[in-house]
Formats: structure tokens, C-alpha cells, sequence
């Protein structure tokens, strides 16, 4: 059994509204007082407060006669939100994520209930302190039989109502398919696949960047703290939602393709949160989303039986002749097309390290052969050290 996630729209009635946002801005009060606790408790006393001490201190909240109002909500999504924020201390202790942050009002907000805060009961979806059941628009079916363990209710910046049902499914797996590619990921093309095909970057960010720009630039002459202000800021959020949507989707169709397609999948392990910080390409590095196209891979590959293989970001896909195995010196980014100076043998830059992205992909699934090593063969190549930083290969 998977767990799986499904995302609809909904329409609440005024009243349903009025206690969703009440729900939505006592959770965001208890997360943000809880994390202020934490954080002071450490900066005061270097004492570290768990899940129970902020529980008993939302127990404490309760009584207060300024925060009566915590009483008027289900306590399960206050109870969820301080889970989630031990899960965010955790990632940071972990180092897998930076310190938590406060959550603000002006972001949306989501409300997270378990089974004791909510009843699904002949398609229709009803959540605690609420007597009608939501107007969802279903655009696609639950699984027969598929019981919800955990609904989060989701009121994005822009205005929208979105409910996420989490089930238990069993998913059908693929035949198996005797194809394998590999991808490398680019700009101009998003991805440039081993059987010699490109596809374009669709670049969703600039075809709205001219609507963005009005809309931002009418919200730079409202008065702070006016309706006209609000207003604006909310068209502002909703072609930012255009945006977002319209490249989810696109990636969603091409990862969908790409695993029906193929038994085995080799992409780069690229360190986008590195690459960024070139001013020069952030922007479209952003843009093209490469970190959620190979998330989206990844874990659709594991659902439908595929075998998904990272290669090492150190491996020279691009500067290695896919023909003889040479490996040239330098090969700048402007340079598209490149022969090789051993075998002559003519390249496309991208389509060349596709294949070797595969290559590589093949040898670490069937033999689990180490690729890294590899990368030393070029006297100029650069490697990592300890400290984080590059530097020349011992000779």
C-alpha cells in the first residue's frame, strides 16, 4: 500500500469561510508562539523545548483570557501545526533545512485534520465544528474503497480553497518496458534525451513577465493598509498561481510520459540551490524547475516499478566524447556543438551527455559500478573537498 495524496478544489458557504479562516489564524497564532517559546527558551537558557512542553503550554494558552478564542476551533489542527513544527526542528537539527520561520497572514494557510476532526461518509467530506459537508468540485474519483486518514485544507495567497486527501491505494504497476534514457537537464531545451530528442523549455515565468509587471506595478501605488492595496496584492498572487500552475501541469504530462516509456531513468544530481546563486541564470534556472522534475521522477518511477538512477553531479556528461570516452579540457557554456579532438566524432552538446548520463545510469544499476572516480581523468577537472571548496586533483 502507497500512501497518495489527492488535490481538489472546493467552494465553502460564507459560514464554512468564516470558521476555516478562524481555524487557519489560531493554528498560525499557536506555530508562531510556540516557535518564539523554543527560540527564546535556547537564546535565555540553551534548553531545548519538545513537542509535549508546547503542548502543555497551548493547554495553558487555552485558559488565557485573551486567547479564549483557541476554544472556538477543533484542536487538531493546533495539535497538527505543533507537529509540523517539530518536524521543522528536527530537519533543521538535521541539517536538511533552515531554522523555522513565523508564518504570515498575508501567505494563506492551511489547516491539517486527522480522523478524529473530520468524516467522509457517501462522498461527501465533512469537517469538525462544520454541519454542512464541503462543496468539492471532484475532478477525479477517490479509489473504491479508499478510506481518507489525514485532509489538509489549503487557502493559498491568491484566494484559492484547495482540500488534500491522503489515502491508502494500491498502485498498479507498469509492464515493463525494455527502453531505458537518459536526461540531462538544460534551459533552452528542459530536457535533452538520449534517444536524440529535445524538448523545449515551455519558460512559464516569461510568458506572464509582462503581466506580472502591471499587476505589480499597480500594487506599488496603493496606500499601505488600503482595499484598493488588497485587491491589487490578490491579482498579484493570482498570475503568480497562473505561473505556477501552468508549469506543474507541464511537468506532470512530461514526467508521466517519460515513465510510462521507459524501464530505467538516469538524470544528473544536480545541486540547484548552488547554481542559483548565479545572478545571471537564477532567474531562468528557477524557471525551469529542475529540482521538482526530478522529484516528480523519482517518486513516480518508485510508484509504477521503474528503476530511477542519480549520477554523480561531478560525472563530465558534457565534456566526455560519448564515442571514444575522451574527456576535453574546457567546454564552455556557449559552446553547443564540439568534435572531438581524438576521434572527430561530432557532437551535440546535450544530446552527447544524455547518452553518457545513461551510460553511467546502466553501469551504477546493473554492477552498482562507482562513476565518481571518474571525474579525475582530466587534468583540469575539479574536485570537492572536505571544506566545501574546489580545487586542482592531487597529481
Amino acid at each position: 500500500m502507497t500512501q497518495r495524496s489527492f488535490k481538489y478544489r472546493f467552494y465553502p458557504t460564507s459560514e464554512q469561510e468564516t470558521l476555516l479562516r478562524m481555524t487557519m489564524g489560531c493554528a498560525r497564532l499557536v506555530y508562531n508562539r510556540a516557535l518564539a517559546a523554543r527560540t527564546e527558551a535556547w537564546y535565555e537558557n540553551q534548553k531545548r523545548v519538545g513537542y509535549e512542553k508546547t503542548s502543555t503550554m497551548l493547554t495553558n494558552w487555552k485558559k488565557q483570557d485573551d486567547l479564549q478564542f483557541l476554544n472556538d476551533v477543533s484542536s487538531v489542527p493546533l495539535q497538527q501545526g505543533l507537529r509540523h513544527l517539530q518536524t521543522a526542528f528536527s530537519n533543521f537539527f538535521a541539517g536538511r533545512a533552515k531554522y523555522p520561520n513565523f508564518k504570515k497572514k498575508h501567505n494563506g494557510g492551511n489547516a491539517e485534520f486527522t480522523k478524529a476532526a473530520f468524516k467522509f461518509k457517501d462522498g461527501q467530506l465533512f469537517l469538525a465544528k462544520s454541519p454542512q459537508a464541503l462543496a468539492i468540485r471532484w475532478s477525479r474519483q477517490l479509489p473504491q474503497g479508499a478510506e481518507p486518514s489525514t485532509v489538509s485544507v489549503k487557502l493559498s495567497s491568491g484566494g484559492r480553497w484547495t482540500v488534500s486527501i491522503l489515502v491508502d491505494v494500491e498502485i498498479e504497476r507498469l509492464p515493463e518496458s525494455s527502453n531505458s534514457i537518459g536526461i540531462d537537464l538544460g534551459i533552452t531545451s528542459l530536457v535533452a534525451l538520449s534517444t536524440g530528442e529535445k524538448v523545449a523549455n515551455p519558460k512559464g515565468f516569461k510568458v506572464k513577465k509582462a503581466k506580472l509587471r502591471k499587476a505589480q506595478k499597480a500594487l506599488s501605488r496603493k496606500l499601505h493598509g488600503s482595499n484598493n492595496r488588497q485587491k491589487a496584492r490578490l491579482r498579484v498572487a493570482k498570475v503568480h498561481t497562473e505561473i505556477s500552475d501552468a508549469r506543474n501541469d507541464f511537468l506532470h504530462k512530461l514526467t508521466t510520459r517519460l515513465v510510462r516509456e521507459n524501464q530505467t531513468i538516469a538524470v544528473e544530481d544536480l545541486a540547484v540551490k548552488n547554481m542559483v546563486k548565479n545572478r545571471k541564470l537564477a532567474l531562468s534556472i528557477s524557471d525551469a524547475s529542475w529540482g521538482e522534475l526530478v522529484r516528480q521522477l523519482e517518486y513516480k518511477s518508485d510508484w509504477y516499478g521503474r528503476t530511477f538512477v542519480k549520477i554523480d553531479r561531478w560525472f563530465p556528461s558534457s565534456k566526455r566524447c560519448g564515442h571514444c570516452g575522451y574527456i576535453v579540457d574546457k567546454l564552455p557554456l556557449n559552446i553547443r556543438e564540439w568534435d572531438c579532438p581524438k576521434c572527430s566524432t561530432h557532437h551535440d552538446r546535450d544530446i552527447n551527455a544524455s547518452k553518457n548520463i545513461l551510460a553511467a545510469g546502466l553501469a551504477v544499476s546493473v554492477c552498482g559500478a562507482n562513476i565518481r572516480p571518474d571525474r579525475l581523468e582530466s587534468k583540469r577537472q575539479l574536485r570537492k573537498t572536505f571544506r566545501g571548496k574546489k580545487q586542482k586533483p592531487n597529481p
